[in-house]
């Protein structure tokens, strides 16, 4: 039989029955919140995100590892960061809109948000050649 991942959510009335979250819940919540937050470019994906968004799927929980440990939850997020921003406060930001977004939406606290920033893109360059004018000539100058 397989291990049951699922995460059980406790009610206020045990009556009304239980309330079971994939781990995959979790990581497109956490994916969605810290993609949202200023200064992340994206979050790192596998070949097979990179390739199902190619046929156009967008995947939200990509760059999110989820830890269940007893009754402690982990989580750890991929991200690649704009460059200029300050590396410590885009981090500490990802840290805490998780904590708040899982903690709103599913009332689950997490015991840790460890970030990992997998690398920094530049801006993009303007193109500075002109189409019409490849070799920098003037009109009739040769």
């Amino acid at each position: 039989m397989s291990e049951d991942n699922n995460i059980v959510l406790t009610s206020q009335e045990p009556s009304l029955g239980e309330v079971r979250l994939a781990p995959e819940v979790i990581e497109v919540i956490i994916g969605i919140a810290a993609s949202q937050v200023d200064g992340v470019y994206s979050m790192r994906g596998s070949i097979a995100n990179s390739f199902s968004e190619l046929l156009g799927r967008q995947i939200r929980g990509k760059g999110v590892k989820v830890n269940k440990d007893d009754n402690e939850l982990k989580v750890d997020v991929y991200v690649f960061l704009n460059y200029g921003v300050s590396v410590p406060n885009v981090a500490a930001k990802i840290q805490e809109k998780v904590r708040q977004q899982v903690l709103f939406m599913t009332g689950i606290e997490i015991s840790g948000v460890d970030v990992h920033v997998q690398g920094v893109i530049p801006e993009k360059q303007e193109q500075t050649i002109d189409p019409n004018n490849l070799f920098g000539e003037e009109n009739g100058e040769e």
